[in-house]
């Protein structure tokens, strides 16, 4: 969606409209946004960067959901975080975020462009607040718990070292990604089952449909392939599952371990080589080889900083520049922290077209 598809003059009050209009209404100011609070039934937010743009891939379900349910009590609204003060916390904040309010309360909010879980969400909260208007019953109020320094997963301010959550200098972690060759042939439950029985703690596990933007950067080493758009494409054709690995148990380190469980890049190989490996198990061919991995500690530290920009070691980070590397090969461009990473992948992203 880009901004062209955004009214910045029509104010949210129009949104019931049976007039023509865009399907988001773009919030620019404070008065916009007391008036989106304001309006009757549900209103779903695409938070966005400035730098980004909105989120592209949920114009045609918004544009079904309009079909659908009508905009009497189902509205749309853009809002960029560094327009407003009420979104200071979303600045900078890698993928894209949707908030939705009814009666001035936020009562819920979906993390990621995951088509499915939005439409679910708005199914769902649309008809609460239906339930709430005809039969004057309490809305579900929510708070982002992510924006709270107090709920985040992963903390390095703690000095008394009992948050056994937190990632330390003795607690290295890696990336693995199981990717959507894998995910769309039911495969995910399997391939974490093996993960967590070959001796592997899970930190974090998360589904996210990927951005082409976050792609073509992390596999920008590859970008001079002929299988470089092939990959993108892959990558971003469904949800991927980001796992934040550790290791307990065993003396190889974690970075290691994982690369020795998924096995060789080409499934092929690995049917040949390692048998027993995760690509020889759930691999097709390049690129659908089910997962990624990080190839040491120093591209774990870049791929998870990219991918999990909220994520904090506990140890010092170095100060030294950070590039990307994928699939072990190759190394990436310069890149400083994750807000640079996100602004990089969308000039990239716009360089390329």
């Amino acid at each position: 969606m880009s901004p062209r598809a955004a009214s910045s003059a029509s104010p949210v009050g129009a949104m019931g409209s049976k007039k023509e209009m865009a399907l988001q209404v773009n919030i620019s100011t404070q008065e916009l946004w007391e008036e989106m609070l304001s309006s009757k039934g549900l209103t779903v937010v695409d938070v966005y960067q400035g730098w980004c743009g909105p989120c592209k891939p949920v114009v045609s379900l918004f544009q079904k959901m309009r079909i659908e349910v009508g905009l009497d009590l189902l509205h749309f609204a853009l809002a960029e975080a560094d327009c407003l003060d009420v979104l200071e916390k979303y600045r900078g904040r890698c993928e894209p975020t949707f908030l939705f309010y009814a009666g001035g309360e936020l009562v819920a909010l979906v993390r990621g462009a995951n088509a499915p879980l939005l439409q679910k969400t708005i199914r769902e909260q649309l008809q609460a607040e239906k339930i709430v208007l005809a039969e004057g019953r309490e809305r579900r109020v929510i708070e982002d718990e992510a924006l709270s320094d107090e709920d985040e997963c992963f903390s390095h301010e703690k000095e008394d070292g009992d948050d056994e959550d937190a990632v330390s200098s003795e607690k290295a972690c890696t990336l693995a990604v199981i990717k959507p060759d894998a995910v769309v042939h039911g495969k995910t439950d399997e391939i974490i089952t093996k993960i967590q029985e070959a001796g592997f703690d899970i930190l974090t596990n998360e589904e996210r449909d990927m951005r082409e933007a976050e792609m073509r950067l992390f596999y920008q080493h590859r970008a001079g392939e002929e299988a470089f758009e092939k990959l993108v494409h892959h990558m971003c054709s469904g949800p991927s599952h980001l796992l934040n690995l550790t290791r307990t148990e065993g003396t190889e380190d974690v970075v290691t371990a994982w690369q020795t469980l998924m096995g060789p890049c080409d499934p092929d190989v690995a049917r040949r080589e390692q048998p027993g490996s995760l690509r020889a198990q759930y691999g097709t061919e390049m690129p659908f080889n089910a997962v990624h991995g990080s190839r040491d500690s120093e591209d774990a530290r870049r791929e998870l900083a990219l991918l999990f920009p909220s994520f904090k070691f506990s140890d010092q980070v170095p100060e030294a520049p950070l590039g990307l590397e994928a699939e072990g090969e190759g190394a990436g461009e310069a890149l400083c922290s994750p807000e640079d990473v996100d602004k990089a992948a969308c000039d990239q992203a716009e360089a390329v077209r």
